[in-house]
């Protein structure tokens, strides 16, 4: 049986990567301090195969036995968190990356980091490829994700190449699916919520901007693929169906019969113009494609934020 260390598994990719890895057969430890995760969301998984560490990723760590694989993929992931928490989310990306590479050192463990989209920051060059250096503003707001992001894929290439760490790198493009948090402050959960609750969609700048949007199985299939692949250097893992943020809150009030309203506010600063993945090197590699379309993953997603709500009303 394979052991597999997943650090921030309680968290929103991190739970469904535990469930999907436990019905593959692996023994799965998951690691989280429940910063931005939840206990809640991996409640469910009762198999003698599971266990749930809390514990601070970025304080050095002891597992005994053998270890498999170590996934890392602790970290805030949304603007209102990384905004609210700076200093753990550089923190939880050069020292949390730092422990986790440290950990599949010894136990000579395959190595994958969760990297982000947000590498490339504002990018000029579209859509997306891997070997674009992005257009990053490292001292604005946005910087503590995007530089913690960066630091954490450089510090994988050091241990891979000074230690001969077999590593993995993905960088995860928009992703949504039950258990994002209410509160979570992305674009799929604020939409969902104000259009359930009939509250004002809220679109941030003339909802001009453009994202992609994967669904959460589609995503944990790519990990699962690239795990065993011996590739080294980062994958994109998105949907490339691109639409207008606009677009995005037009279609959730459709899908949600909702009667709100569309309002339009300041656009943050630093938040990127467009955003779309080249998935080439994915199916080259990998084979992998996106297979459930938007509107079936948000109908999944609307489903599960209608049932969240009427828990917590």
């Amino acid at each position: 049986m394979k052991r597999t260390v997943v650090t921030g598994g309680a968290g929103f990719i991190g739970s469904h990567l535990c469930e999907r890895l436990i019905a593959e057969g692996h023994e799965v430890i998951a690691i989280d301090n429940f910063l931005t995760g939840n206990v809640d969301n991996v409640a469910h998984i009762k198999s003698p195969h599971f266990e749930l560490l809390e514990h601070n990723i970025c304080d050095s760590i002891f597992i005994s036995g053998k270890v498999d694989y170590v996934l890392h993929f602790a970290s805030p992931a949304s603007p209102v968190d990384y905004l609210e928490k700076p200093i753990q989310t550089l923190k939880v990306g050069s020292l949390g990356t730092h422990t986790a590479l440290g950990l599949a050192k010894q136990k000579k463990a395959v190595f994958l980091l969760a990297s982000t989209s947000e590498i490339y920051g504002d990018p000029l060059v579209h859509p997306q490829k891997e070997d674009y250096w992005g257009n990053v503003n490292t001292i604005g707001p946005r910087g503590v994700y995007d530089e913690a992001k960066r630091f954490a894929e450089a510090m994988t290439m050091a241990y891979h190449r000074f230690h001969g760490v077999n590593t993995r790198i993905i960088r995860i493009f928009n992703t949504f699916g039950p258990r994002m948090r209410l509160n979570d402050g992305r674009v799929v959960p604020n939409f969902a919520v104000q259009a359930i609750k009939g509250e004002s969609i809220t679109v941030y700048g003339d909802g001009k901007q453009t994202r992609s949007f994967c669904y959460v199985s589609d995503l944990v299939e790519g990990i699962v693929r690239l795990i065993d692949t011996p590739h080294h250097l980062p994958v994109n893992l998105g949907n490339p169906a691109e639409m207008t943020i606009l677009e995005f809150a037009n279609k959730i009030k459709s899908l949600t019969n909702s009667s709100s309203e569309i309002i339009f506010k300041d656009l943050p600063v630093d938040d990127p113009k467009q955003r779309k993945p080249d998935i080439s090197k994915a199916w080259e590699l990998l084979k992998w494609k996106p297979v459930v379309s938007t509107d079936d993953g948000l109908e999944k997603t609307v489903k599960w934020f209608r049932s969240a709500l009427e828990k917590n009303a």
